[in-house]
């Protein structure tokens, strides 16, 4: 019996520490953000890049769309503009009277700004990093 639990502790040490280090890396992928009308996936990190100085073009957007609706991100692995998953947060605010509706590529967020439809913020909340993964393995 002692044999037995002492053979058991380090399987659950190791099952604890797994488990911990899950939730402090964000937990398993999910949803997070369309791209060129494919849907991403990422598992966020507690990066903040706040007050490194590093110039904004060294970020893609993310366009938060607002309650509901899916993130629109403006790159993606492979682009060749892509920044590697340094992420600059903008949000989106709807004009009044218009409908907030699922968008799924940055082209179409910026139609929606040229036609008045929304604004979107000069100002980041958020500067961070995370992986980018693609759903269903496009």
């Amino acid at each position: 019996m002692i044999r037995r639990l002492a053979a058991a502790l380090p399987a659950a040490a190791l099952l604890a520490s797994l488990a911990v280090s899950t939730v402090a890396a964000g937990g398993p992928p999910s949803l997070a953000f369309y791209v060129d009308g494919v849907q991403y996936r990422t598992v966020g990190t507690p990066t903040d890049f706040s007050r490194t100085g590093a110039p904004v073009d060294s970020y893609d957007r993310i366009f938060v769309l607002g309650s509901g609706l899916a993130n629109v991100a403006e790159a993606k692995p492979g682009d060749p503009d892509f920044n590697g998953g340094r992420w600059m947060v903008l949000p989106v605010t709807w004009t009044q009277g218009v409908t907030p509706v699922q968008l799924t590529s940055a082209e179409q967020v910026m139609a929606y700004a040229a036609n008045g439809m929304l604004t979107i913020a000069t100002s980041p909340v958020k500067l961070f990093e995370c992986p980018v993964i693609p759903v269903g393995g496009h």
